[in-house]
């Protein structure tokens, strides 16, 4: 299937987990990652999520690794040219929606993309090469094509991947895995 096709199909199955479904697929979600070699690891970027969109939510992931001692960053849209700008995510960290219900951060410390050990990324669906389909702005390929070429990248997601996204192009990032509910 195309992305635009795939985009409909899977923001569909998305709002249509009843809240008990949502938990269970989380939960899985979340024991991968809590099992996850964090040794080597210092700072982790994660998306802040996306209430209105049904998004995995990603603060139990944040307290996990803050209490593992990794520095979180988080991003904010710059919507004049689809890139983020990373700030680092501390406790006192103040949190205000932008106009898309993106929580970003206003108060924060900005951070250098070249610090990021590890990447979480949101994603509707991805296939079986790693690819994702997101929203479509392009914001996280640009994004993880200016990270370390030794940063993990991880997409959380509440399906399995399927065979083949038909229409990825060469500005598409695949990722390194894909976690989802087992």
């Amino acid at each position: 299937m195309l992305k635009s096709e795939l985009r409909k199909l899977y923001k569909q199955k998305r709002n249509a987990l009843t809240i008990t479904e949502k938990e269970k697929l989380q939960e899985s979600i979340y024991q991968q990652i809590f099992e996850l070699e964090t040794d080597n690891i210092s700072t982790v970027h994660l998306f802040l999520s996306m209430r209105k969109f049904n998004e995995i939510d990603t603060l139990p992931i944040i307290n996990f690794f803050r209490e593992k001692g990794k520095r979180i960053i988080v991003s904010r849209c710059n919507f004049e040219d689809d890139t983020l700008s990373h700030f680092y995510f501390d406790k006192d960290t103040q949190l205000e929606l932008n106009k898309f219900g993106v929580p970003e951060p206003v108060n924060a410390e900005e951070a250098n993309v070249k610090d990021i050990d590890l990447v979480f990324v949101p994603m509707l669906i991805s296939d079986e090469e790693n690819y994702r389909v997101g929203y479509g702005k392009g914001f996280y390929d640009r994004f993880l094509s200016e990270c370390r070429e030794d940063t993990q990248t991880i997409g959380l997601n509440f399906f399995s991947p399927i065979k083949k996204i038909k229409d990825t192009h060469e500005f598409d990032v695949p990722l390194n895995s894909v976690i989802y509910p087992k």
